[in-house]
C-alpha cells in the first residue's frame, strides 16, 4: 500500500496551528461574501419568499411581528447564504488540512466524493426551492379554514425554509455515504440491497423528524432519499468491479 504523503509527524502545536489558519481563511471568506451580499440582503429575501409569496391570496402579504425581524431576517439569511457559497473553500480547507495523512489510493477517492459531496449539497437546497416549495406551500395556502387569511411571519418563514434547506442539502448526501460504507469495505452492495426495507422505513422516519409535520412534505423527502441510497449502491458496485478489475 502507498504510504502517505508525509511520514514525519507534525507536533501537535504545529498541527493546532494549521488548523487555526485553515479556520481563520475560512471565516475570512465567508466575511468577504457576507459584506458582498448584504446589500442586497432585501432582494435575496424577496427572491427566497417567492414560492409563498406568489400563493398568498389577494391583498395578503407576509408580516414582522417583531420590531427587529425586517433588518435581522435578511440579515439571518444573507449570513447563511454566504456560509452555503463559501462551502467549497471551507471545505478545501478541511481537506488540505487532512490529506497528508491519507494514501495515494484513498485520496483517488476522496477527491471526487468531496466535489460530489459540493454537488449534492447544492442539487438538494435546488430541489426543495424549486419542487418542494410550490408544493407544500399551494398545499397549505390552500387548505386553511374559510375566513383565515394567510399572513406568515417573515421570521418564522426563514426559519422554516433553511430547515428545509438543511434537510433536502443533507438527505443528498446518502449516495456519498452509500458509497464510502462500500469502498471501505465495511459493507458491500448486496448487503445494503437486501436491507432495502429498513432503508426505505428509515427514511420515511428521518422525513418525519427532518420536515415539517405534514405527509406531503415528508415524503417529498424520503422518497428522493430512497432513490438517492439506490443511486448509492449502484456507483458502489461500479467502484467495487474498478477495483477488482484493477488487482485482477
Amino acid at each position: 500500500m502507498s504510504q502517505p504523503e508525509t511520514d514525519q509527524d507534525m507536533p501537535l502545536v504545529q498541527h493546532l496551528i494549521e488548523m487555526r489558519d485553515r479556520l481563520l481563511r475560512s471565516l475570512l471568506v465567508v466575511l468577504v461574501i457576507f459584506c458582498g451580499l448584504f446589500y442586497f440582503a432585501n432582494d435575496i429575501y424577496t427572491y427566497v419568499s417567492a414560492p409563498l409569496h406568489s400563493l398568498l391570496p389577494e391583498n395578503s402579504s407576509m408580516i414582522a411581528t417583531d420590531v427587529a425581524s425586517p433588518f435581522l431576517t435578511p440579515f439571518k439569511l444573507t449570513f447563511f447564504l454566504a456560509l452555503f457559497a463559501a462551502m467549497p473553500f471551507v471545505l478545501y480547507q478541511i481537506w488540505g488540512f487532512i490529506s497528508p495523512a491519507l494514501y495515494s489510493n484513498e485520496k483517488r477517492l476522496a477527491i471526487p466524493i468531496l466535489i460530489s459531496s459540493i454537488v449534492l449539497f447544492y442539487a438538494g437546497m435546488a430541489f426543495a426551492y424549486y419542487v418542494v416549495f410550490p408544493i407544500i406551500f399551494k398545499f397549505f395556502t390552500s387548505v386553511g379554514p374559510e375566513g383565515v387569511t394567510v399572513m406568515t411571519d417573515i421570521s418564522s418563514y426563514l426559519n422554516f425554509v433553511l430547515k428545509l434547506f438543511f434537510a433536502f442539502g443533507l438527505a443528498f448526501e446518502i449516495p456519498i455515504v452509500t458509497i464510502i460504507l462500500i469502498a471501505t469495505g465495511v459493507t458491500d452492495a448486496n448487503k445494503l440491497a437486501t436491507k432495502r426495507p429498513y432503508v426505505i422505513v428509515c427514511c420515511f422516519v428521518l422525513g418525519m423528524l427532518l420536515t415539517p409535520p405534514d405527509v406531503i412534505s415528508q415524503s417529498l423527502l424520503a422518497l428522493p432519499m430512497w432513490m438517492l441510497f439506490e443511486i448509492g449502491i449502484l456507483f458502489g458496485r461500479l467502484i467495487s468491479k474498478s477495483e477488482d478489475a484493477r488487482e485482477a
